[in-house]
């Protein structure tokens, strides 16, 4: 955090300095596991349910952090530590009071579906003239916010945040610490209804990032979101999407397995992208990028050139090829409408169309009717086999109808993979994070 001295930081929470170190000495990066601390880093001390960060803060001092953020300080320790009464909240004090400093603008990502897409395309393409700080990996909650923005240093030219949230009021608190310059916004969708309710839940949370956005800000939306196109915006906006009535909108979509091409459109400027990734989806953040880019003066060869450099993150929609079958692993998180786009995906490959689908977390009393409407979504589109465990899959199985077989548990799933998926097949696999659905994407591999 260049500039950040550890005095400034005190100024900004409000704590009390107890240590021998100069109070002049700059904070580096903010850490949070002490094994990844390097010389000049603020580690800060979280108690989570297994593991109190304040029993590493002697490591974190040893391995030359220059202070620790911590409420209360280990016996006997003399180096520095700043405490306070509450860390995440001292912690989101530093970090909005260092965004303050910088001058460089940011471009903050939410949206129910498809924001670690839309970031790495996005920096994607930015990157094709400028110096780009971006979220690291998916870290776009009230830990990971402040950990991205401690990255930006000087030769930084932009900085592009994905903001992340479950409940009222989160994406207020990321907000004060971003300021976006761009604000852009992927989906409205069944995500997190747990706690937001419903879809007008959902829009009213994410929007609580445009109070927080400068007089001359951009916002970039889904046109094609029934919600965001009818809500209405205090800053001036853009929409993209493949409607008719997008500012930035892509027409002659084609796609195979090696990835996607479109004509992007935006007033007198047409050019012709690919995308090296499987999945439609995936247009939808060639356009966010290509909207952004446009914003920010890049040329259509730059956008071009950025698109066709993208590389998705993790276990998004990739395509393998096994001796037996062609796999779409896309277990990395599910809702309604990610699911939906999987299943859409699917049917543009080759083989019999298998789905395995394990639960949709964090719906909340949608649940049922969310599994129950999704299995019925994978027969209408010809789906010929589903294969689902888990508390939902008696809804997945019910909306399926005679294509579905229900399993008690991954374990029997996985078992019964050799009598159900055949040669030829191309099978897709998704499920939310807690579900582990990881396992049966490995097992399919080595089937």
């Amino acid at each position: 955090m260049t500039g950040m001295t550890i005095e400034k930081a005190l100024r900004a929470c409000g704590g009390r300095y107890c240590g021998e170190g100069a109070l002049s000495r700059e904070l580096g990066r903010v850490v949070i596991d002490s094994r990844e601390v390097c010389p000049g880093d603020l580690f800060v001390a979280y108690k989570g349910e297994k593991v109190d960060g304040h029993d590493f803060i002697v490591s974190a001092l040893d391995k030359g952090a220059a202070c620790c953020l911590a409420e209360r300080v280990p016996e006997g320790e003399r180096r520095g530590v700043i405490v306070v009464d509450d860390v995440q909240s001292a912690l989101e004090d530093i970090a909005a009071a260092y965004r303050d400093t910088l001058s460089l603008p940011i471009i903050g990502i939410t949206g129910s579906v498809g924001k670690t897409s839309a970031k790495e395309m996005i920096s994607a393409v930015l990157s094709s003239r400028r110096k780009v700080c971006k979220t690291d990996k998916n870290l776009n909650n009230q830990i990971g916010v402040p950990m991205t923005l401690s990255r930006i240093t000087p030769e930084d030219e932009i900085a592009v945040i994905e903001m992340g949230i479950s409940g009222f009021g989160e994406m207020s608190r990321l907000a004060r610490m971003v300021k976006p310059k761009i604000a852009v916004y992927t989906l409205i969708g069944h995500a997190h209804l747990e706690f937001l309710h419903d879809l007008d839940g959902v829009l009213r949370a994410k929007t609580e990032m445009i109070a927080y956005l400068p007089d001359d800000a951009l916002v970039i939306m889904n046109g094609d979101d029934e919600k965001l196109r009818g809500y209405d915006c205090p800053r001036s906006r853009i929409f993209f999407g493949l409607g008719e009535g997008c500012d930035v909108r892509a027409e002659n979509v084609v796609s195979t397995e090696e990835g996607t091409d479109c004509d992007i459109v935006s007033g007198e400027r047409r050019f012709r992208a690919h995308i090296p990734a499987f999945g439609r989806h995936l247009v939808y953040a060639a356009l966010e990028a290509a909207a952004v880019g446009l914003e920010t003066g890049l040329t259509d060869e730059e956008i071009v050139r950025g698109i066709a450099s993208f590389a998705t993150v993790g276990r998004r929609a990739a395509v393998v090829r096994t001796e037996k079958i062609t796999l779409l692993d896309d277990c990395y998180n599910s809702n309604a409408e990610a699911l939906r786009s999987g299943i859409d995906s699917l049917l543009e490959l080759p083989g019999r169309k298998v789905c395995i689908l394990g639960d949709m977390l964090e719906l909340g009393d949608t649940a049922r009717d969310a599994h129950f409407s999704s299995g019925a979504y994978a027969a209408e589109k010809g789906v010929a086999r589903l294969l689902c465990c888990g508390e939902h899959a008696e809804a997945y199985c019910s909306g399926a109808g005679a294509i579905a077989r229900r399993f008690p548990d991954r374990g029997a799933l996985i078992a019964a993979l050799g009598e159900e998926i055949r040669e030829g097949d191309c099978v897709l696999v998704k499920a939310s994070r807690g579900a582990h659905f990881e396992e049966i994407s490995e097992a399919l591999k080595v089937l």
